[in-house]
């Protein structure tokens, strides 16, 4: 009996380790996989995050660049080398450009929270700039003792530079960060353009900081209400003509007001309507180089913009038409964008048939306003318009025609400060050796631009385009000057004061994604 009883409980103990055994050898049941799961709630190219309620959207592009006859790739060819028209003036400058954006979104009881990152990866050609061993000398070196603007630094062609565009939260109508300005037409400083330089109207293509609400009344029609950082676009000096030159010099102070912007909208399918205005107020630094020497008061300019888009003419299918107008009191960065006047001012040179001249100039400098020490501060006035007309000839060509004008406009006592009375004395006649020989001086100007680009798609998102743009500058002085502009490779001789004319040519290859 006890044998027997000892055979059934060892197998009893033998079948549980066995069917222990046998489960421990089963797989245990895997967790479901969190799929990328398409979200077509905002269009294509969006996808859940893994786990969320959020969208998300990956984009870019990748460009190359080559530009003629300029030292810049962002703007054009006025000033510095770039108008110097001499062996310092670049055949050609080269950048390449990686462009990535971030666009999520979710949905809420509020409303779509939407926020957006873009940032680009440039690299950029070196220019010429001074020898650096000799500082004041005019000897000028090629890539290694100067780099390219944005560039990490010279002759590292692992640098390059890191710039950001877009970073902004859109939440129940509220815009908050890095976005383009409220003020802008949707085409920002591009109505059919690649060239970056066009007056009439404001750029911020790269963004600017503001805190912005936009109501939707339907039917097409918004209203935007914006508090706009000024400092990074929106400034185009001070000038505080005590400082000596010709123009005195920008004498901004601390940043202590947004500019404030408000903006109508129609947009529909004909096209689009756009009425904006911006406040911006002039904030000036002192006299002289410490508080008791005394400041101006402030002074509060203004700008104000229409733009038009008419699309479906009769043309031809996808054709359309972009114009936008703009008119600035004491707020030239409205009209005078950054990057159509690079470092505010113009000075172009070219050749003379004057008897006794060595070559020509044309100046011109648009600030927001100038005074003198003791004074206050003087508006400056601008008007202008940009627009372009772009025709598709089949879904693998097309071609715009493009132009725009910018006149700057100083009143009599900023004409009095700059070019004196009755022929004597004033900042740019002091500035050039009391200037006997200019026979008229007006610091007003006129800018006008007009160009052509044609686009070949040959296969979806792949462009390639030739972007060519004349300038013409009619500067309202006369006579001649006796100056140097050593910098870049000027010398100290009479120069003709003449209207001046230019050109660039800009080549783009692009990839979007």
């Amino acid at each position: 009996m006890n044998l027997v009883k000892s055979l059934i409980l060892g197998s009893a103990a033998a079948l549980v380790a066995v069917g222990g055994a046998q489960a421990a050898d089963l797989p245990v049941k895997a967790k479901a996989v969190e799929y990328v799961k398409i979200c077509s709630l905002y269009g294509p190219g969006f996808y859940y995050i893994p786990g969320t309620d959020t969208c998300i959207k990956l984009g870019g592009y990748l460009r190359a660049d080559v530009l003629a006859n300029t030292n810049s790739v962002a703007g054009p060819n006025y000033n510095g080398a770039n108008g110097a028209n001499n062996r310092f003036t670049n055949g050609y400058t080269w950048r390449s450009r990686e462009d990535f954006n971030i666009d999520t979104r979710t949905a809420t009881e509020y409303g779509v929270v939407r926020t957006y990152f873009d940032a680009v990866f440039t690299w950029t050609s070196d220019t010429y700039g001074a020898n650096t061993a000799a500082p004041g000398a005019t000897i000028y070196s090629p890539i290694g003792t100067a780099s390219a603007p944005g560039n990490a630094s010279s002759g590292n062609v692992a640098g390059g530079a890191l710039g950001v565009y877009f970073a902004f939260i859109q939440f129940a109508g509220f815009t908050m960060g890095k976005s383009v300005s409220q003020f802008a037409a949707p085409w920002t400083a591009y109505p059919g353009n690649n060239f970056d330089g066009l007056v009439g109207g404001i750029n911020t293509t790269t963004g600017v900081n503001q805190f912005s609400y936009t109501a939707q009344f339907g039917n097409g029609v918004s209203l935007s209400l914006s508090a706009q950082d000024q400092v990074a676009y929106g400034q185009a000096g001070t000038n505080n003509l005590s400082a000596g030159g010709a123009y005195g010099a920008s004498d901004l102070a601390g940043s202590i007001a947004p500019d404030l912007i408000a903006a109508l909208k129609v947009e529909q399918a004909w096209g689009l309507f756009q009425a904006s205005f911006a406040a911006h107020d002039n904030h000036a630094a002192y006299y002289g180089a410490t508080e008791v020497t005394g400041h101006p008061d402030d002074k509060w300019g203004w700008a104000g913009a229409l733009a038009l888009s008419i699309k479906n003419i009769p043309t031809g299918a996808g054709d359309v038409i972009n114009i936008q107008g703009v008119y600035t009191d004491g707020a030239t960065r409205y009209n005078i964008q950054d990057l159509a006047s690079q470092a505010g001012a113009i000075a172009i040179y070219s050749g003379s048939n004057l008897p006794g001249a060595y070559g020509s100039v044309g100046f011109g400098t648009a600030p927001d306003t100038v005074f003198i020490a003791g004074g206050q501060q003087q508006l400056i006035q601008t008007w202008g318009f940009r627009g372009a007309y772009t025709h598709n000839w089949d879904p693998y060509w097309n071609t715009s025609i493009y132009g725009a004008y910018a006149a700057i406009m100083y009143n009599d006592t900023s004409k009095s400060y700059i070019c004196g009375v009755g022929g004597v004395g004033g900042t740019f006649r002091t500035a050039f050796a009391g200037g006997a020989g200019v026979t008229a001086c007006n610091p007003d100007y006129n800018l006008s631009q007009i160009g052509v680009i044609t686009r070949w798609t040959p296969v979806k998102n792949l462009t390639f385009s030739a972007d060519v743009t004349y300038s013409h500058l009619d500067q309202k002085y006369a006579g001649t000057i006796t100056t140097s502009a050593a910098s870049v490779g000027k010398p100290a001789a009479v120069y003709e004061l003449k209207d001046q004319d230019t050109v660039m040519l800009l080549l783009r290859a692009q990839r979007n994604w």
